[in-house]
């Protein structure tokens, strides 16, 4: 049974032991939720703008797409090391801010002709480098701001909020580049991180200052070098990283293929693409909801495995298709679906034990090493894609990204994460955390 005590905070006020009887995670909750439905908006809405209105090549969408992720490569190390130093909330509310600016500024652009390639490209970099903040920010705020037996509930939650915005995010964008056009699907973007800028801000709960701001702070390098160390010494960390890294790097090289095979092979509408993109979203509902049950039920390892293995292997489904008939439509959304459901167990479960396992100092360091070891090829998976795409054309291609998914599911299965269980490991103390302040209690 988890534990009804409650923590205190700094102000000396008790956190409650319900999550949703907080108004703080209340307000992080609804904030990320609004977050992330900016961001899958904006996903498919520049994409879609570059191949229905601007004809770009696949070669250029691959690019588009590799900017976007290219500052998970260039930043994330260097964003776990400055989280672990700063107030969360400040870091999340001022990228908000940064994301409205640039996709408002696109919305504008495209409004009065200007939204070229050129200034496509520059704003799914801003986007991407800002989201990278928000992101490692979000992840370490949750364990500042509940009980660590709440961690998997917590994750349920804001895992579950993600899936709701990856059934509004691609339809409503999908649908705005259709019947509108590309700059109301950026402005739809930029209002939703306004909304997850006035949400944040209003988390009452004050952090204090990492106590390694009030003394000479060690070089940046050194705290990278802390946060690498740590995740390569932990088997269960080590093999999330590799998993990660494999599924990634064959994702990012699926979805630029599919988003040319869609509307160039299958001859789909652009409402017709953002809605089989937001059949994932049920999916991962379904995912978020089993993620707080089946674990403790089956085990975490084993979970992680099959979880993986038939969500990765639906996708080898998508090359067999014809047509835009409602039979290819609806065999798509059930594709989309199962992916969704496996691909949010995994994300709950895997960020749970690397939650558990890590300890407090480390949290923003940990998860910005693994989004680094994890999504740092996604780029280059990008590329790949666009390049096979226009070597060996979507169909061939898609099958050959589609395949390299299932590497993900095999270095589990060979790992000794397959054989974790249904307790959760205990946070690894190490010497680059033993007797240092708590520099994440709230």
């Amino acid at each position: 049974m988890p534990s009804l005590s409650s923590p205190v905070s700094d102000s000396g006020r008790p956190v409650p032991s319900s999550l949703w009887r907080d108004g703080d995670f209340r307000r992080l909750w609804v904030g990320q939720t609004a977050s992330q439905l900016g961001e899958h908006t904006a996903l498919v809405v520049l994409p879609l703008f570059a191949v229905l209105t601007l004809d770009a090549s696949a070669t250029q969408l691959g690019v588009l797409r590799a900017l976007g992720q290219a500052p998970i490569l260039l930043l994330s190390l260097f964003v776990g090391a400055w989280v672990d130093r700063w107030r969360t909330r400040a870091v999340m509310v001022l990228t908000d801010a940064g994301r409205t600016l640039a996709l408002g500024a696109a919305a504008v652009a495209g409004l009065f002709g200007f939204l070229g390639l050129p200034a496509l490209f520059m704003t799914a970099f801003a986007v991407g480098a800002l989201s990278v903040f928000f992101d490692v920010a979000y992840q370490t705020s949750l364990v500042r701001l509940v009980q660590r037996d709440q961690l998997v509930r917590g994750n349920s939650a804001l895992e579950g909020s993600r899936s709701a915005a990856q059934i509004g995010g691609p339809a409503l964008g999908g649908a705005l580049v259709s019947l509108l056009s590309a700059p109301i699907g950026a402005a739809s973007s930029a209002l939703f991180f306004a909304l997850s800028f006035l949400s944040i801000r209003r988390i009452r709960r004050v952090e204090s200052t990492p106590p390694e701001r009030l003394e000479r702070p060690p070089l940046v390098w050194r705290r990278i070098h802390e946060g690498l160390r740590f995740v390569v010494s932990d088997t269960s960390l080590r093999t999330v990283c590799l998993a990660s890294a494999a599924f990634q790097f064959s994702f990012a090289a699926v979805i630029t293929v599919y988003l040319l095979f869609l509307p160039r092979e299958l001859h789909l509408s652009g409402t017709a693409v953002g809605l089989a993109l937001a059949a994932t979203g049920p999916g991962a509902l379904l995912g978020s909801v089993l993620a707080a049950r089946l674990p403790n039920r089956f085990g975490y390892g084993p979970v992680l495995v099959a979880a993986a293995a038939l969500g990765d292997g639906v996708f080898l489904c998508v090359p067999a298709l014809h047509g835009s008939s409602a039979v290819t439509v609806t065999v798509l959304l059930a594709i989309n679906f199962v992916f969704g459901a496996g691909g949010q167990l995994v994300n709950v479960a895997a960020m749970t034990v690397r939650q558990s396992v890590t300890p407090d100092a480390m949290q923003g360091r940990a998860a910005a090493t693994i989004t680094f070891v994890g999504m740092g090829l996604s780029p280059l998976g990008s590329l790949l894609g666009g390049f096979l795409a226009e070597e060996w054309g979507p169909r061939t291609s898609l099958m050959a990204a589609a395949s390299g998914m299932m590497l993900s599911p095999l270095v589990m299965a060979m790992s000794p994460l397959a054989r974790l269980g249904r307790t959760l490991p205990a946070a690894v103390e190490t010497p680059l955390t033993v007797g240092r302040p708590d520099t994440n209690s709230w």
